[in-house]
C-alpha cells in the first residue's frame, strides 16, 4: 500500500463546550468543556510498524479515545526541537495534498528503530506495536508519520486521513486503574506530567511497596539538576496493576511471567536491557493517568533498565543502582539524550558510514570549527578536548570482563554491586585529577564509539555511573522539554 493510501479515520468527542481554534483553516482542535484547564479529549492511534531486509510497513490498529481529558497545554502543540528519529504531525485536512496547517507535532524514538540497528534486521523480518497519542480535532484531519534521514531531514513514510465521523472509533474504556497522586503541583495542562507505572508488584505489594518505591525515586528524580529547580513544573502520578507473581521476566536465566505492563529483561539479547513489547497493555494501563512520559517500576533486583524518547523508561526498583539508572533512563526518554558510554557491550551494530547525530549531547565533529555546543564551549579548551582516554579504556576492559564472568556464572547481585563501586571508585578519582576535568569541550568516545563521536564533558550522568550531575549541554535539553510542557512556568 502506498504511504499516501487513504485510511478511514477516526475521532471522538467527548463532550461539547466551548470552542478554541488554535490554527485557520478547515480544522480545530475543540476545548471540551467548561473547566478551567479547558480540556481537550484524548485519542490514541494504535498500529503496527514492519521491517527487515529492506522493508518497512505502517498498518492500522486501532483508533481509541482514552477515559482521560488530553493533559498538555496549547502552547506547547507544536515540538521546535526537530528531534527523534520519526516524528509525526497532525494536519487540517487541507486541499486532500498534505497541504494542510500543522496542528500538533512530536518527534519520537521505537523500539522499532533500536531494533533496525541490529544484526537481527538484517536476517528477519518483525512486527512492533505502536502508538501516536494527541488531542481530539473536531474536523477531519491527516496524520503523517515522517523518518529521519541520514542528512537529518525526515521524509513521510506513513500518512492517513482521519475522519471524526467515522462509526469505528473505539470510545469504550480499559478496566479502570487506581490513580495514585504522588506529586502534584497544578493542573496537568499546565505541568509536565509523569508517569511512575509498576510491574511485577502483586496486590499486596501496589499496595505498600509501590508507593514507597515511587516516592523513593520521585525525590531522586528532583535531585538533580535541572529537574531540581523546576520541581514545581512537575506533577507525578502513580498507577500499579497488580502481578500474580512478584517480579518479571528474565529470558538469559529462564524466567518467564506474564506481567501487567510485559516489562523483561534480555531486549535484543542485552541482558541487561528493559523494554516492555506490549505496548497496547500498557497504553490501556497508562490511560487511567493523566501523563506525557512514563517510567515503568520493575519489582527486580537485577541491574537494568531502558529508555526509548517519547516511549517510555524502566528501571529495576531494587537494583543498588536504581537511582543512577532511573535519572539516566529518564534522560533517554524525556529529551532524546544519546548514551555517551562506549565501552560497554550493546545489542546495536556500529554504523557503516559516521554522519552527525540528532541526539543534543553527542556530536560526529565533522566540522570542528563549528562545534555543536559551541555556545556552551569553555574559552580556550582545545578542540577535541584531550582526556586520559587510554587508562580509562584498559581499566574498562578489565571491568567488562569481569562483568561477563559475573553474569555467565549467575552469581549474586551483590557481586555485580561491589564490581560498579570498584569501577566508580577508579573513574572519579581518575576524573577528578584531569586537566579539563570541568571544561566543556569534545571528548573522544561517545554513542557506543571509541573513535566517531565526541561528548560535551569528561563526565556526566549519560557517560558513567559516577555521583556526578548531568553535563551543561545535557541540562540545557533537560530544560528545553520542561518548557515545551509547562510553558506558562515562572523561572
Amino acid at each position: 500500500m502506498s504511504s499516501r493510501a487513504r485510511l478511514a479515520s477516526f475521532v471522538w468527542i467527548v463532550s461539547l463546550g466551548t470552542s478554541i481554534c488554535l490554527v485557520g483553516g478547515g480544522g480545530a482542535l475543540l476545548a471540551q468543556g467548561p473547566s478551567a484547564a479547558g480540556d481537550l479529549a484524548t485519542w490514541r492511534v494504535d498500529y503496527y510498524h514492519t521491517g527487515g531486509l529492506g522493508i518497512e510497513a505502517f498498518s492500522l490498529d486501532r483508533v481509541v479515545v482514552e477515559p482521560l481529558p488530553w493533559p498538555g497545554h496549547p502552547a506547547g502543540f507544536v515540538d521546535p526541537s526537530d528531534s527523534g528519529t520519526y516524528r509525526f504531525r497532525v494536519l487540517t485536512a487541507g486541499d486532500g495534498e498534505g497541504n494542510g496547517d500543522l496542528l500538533y507535532s512530536r518527534g519520537f524514538s521505537s523500539i522499532f528503530a533500536e531494533w533496525q540497528t541490529t544484526s537481527e534486521a538484517a536476517e528477519m523480518h518483525r512486527t512492533f506495536h505502536e502508538s501516536l497519542r494527541f488531542p481530539a480535532p473536531d474536523a477531519p484531519v491527516e496524520v503523517a508519520v515522517d523518518k529521519r534521514r541520514d542528512d537529518g531531514s525526515f521524509a513521510e513514510v506513513w500518512r492517513a486521513r482521519l475522519d471524526p465521523a467515522d462509526m469505528f472509533v473505539d470510545p469504550s474504556s480499559p478496566p479502570r486503574q487506581e490513580l495514585l497522586e504522588i506529586e502534584r503541583r497544578g493542573e496537568p495542562r499546565d505541568k509536565v506530567d509523569v508517569l511512575l507505572l509498576g510491574d511485577g508488584y502483586t496486590a499486596a505489594e501496589c499496595a505498600e511497596k509501590f508507593p514507597a518505591d515511587a516516592r523513593r525515586l520521585t525525590d531522586v528524580l528532583f535531585a538533580h539538576e535541572p529537574f531540581r529547580h523546576r520541581r514545581e513544573d512537575f506533577n507525578v502520578w502513580g498507577i500499579c496493576p497488580p502481578a500474580e507473581e512478584s517480579g518479571i521476566s528474565r529470558p538469559s536465566t529462564g524466567i518467564h511471567k506474564r506481567s501487567p505492563v510485559g516489562a523483561t529483561y534480555d531486549a535484543f539479547g542485552s541482558e541487561r536491557y528493559v523494554l516492555s513489547f506490549d505496548n497496547r497493555a500498557w497504553r490501556d494501563i497508562a490511560a487511567w493517568a493523566p501523563y506525557e512520559f512514563v517510567e515503568i517500576l520493575t519489582n527486580s533486583e537485577t541491574y537494568g533498565g531502558g529508555g526509548i524518547q517519547g516511549l517510555f523508561a524502566t528501571v529495576a526498583v531494587d537494583s543498588d543502582w536504581a537511582p543512577y539508572v532511573f535519572i539516566h533512563e529518564f534522560a533517554h526518554h524525556f529529551a532524546g539524550l544519546a548514551d555517551e558510554y562506549y565501552t560497554s557491550p550493546v545489542a546495536y551494530e556500529t554504523p557503516e558510514t559516521v554522519i552527525e547525530p540528532w541526539e543534543p549531547n553527542v556530536t560526529a565533529l565533522l566540522d570542528p570549527e563549528h562545534l555543536k555546543w559551541a555556545d556552551l564551549a569553555t574559552a580556550g579548551a582545545p578542540i577535541p578536548t584531550p582526556w586520559p582516554k587510554e587508562t580509562f579504556e584498559a581499566h574498562q576492559k578489565e571491568i567488562q570482563a569481569r562483568r561477563k564472568e559475573i553474569r555467565a556464572e549467575n552469581r549474586p547481585e551483590s557481586v555485580m554491586s561491589a564490581l560498579f563501586r570498584e569501577e566508580r571508585a577508579f573513574t572519579t578519582e581518575l576524573f577528578e585529577g584531569a586537566e579539563h576535568a570541568r571544561a566543556v569541550g569534545a571528548f573522544q568516545g561517545a554513542n557506543y564509539d571509541a573513535q566517531a563521536f565526541y561528548r560535551p564533558q569528561i563526565d556526566c550522568i549519560m557517560f558513567t555511573r559516577d555521583e556526578v550531575p548531568f553535563c551543561a549541554v545535557c541540562q540545557r535539553a533537560l530544560e528545553r522539554v520542561i518548557d515545551l510542557y509547562a510553558p506558562g512556568a515562572s523561572r
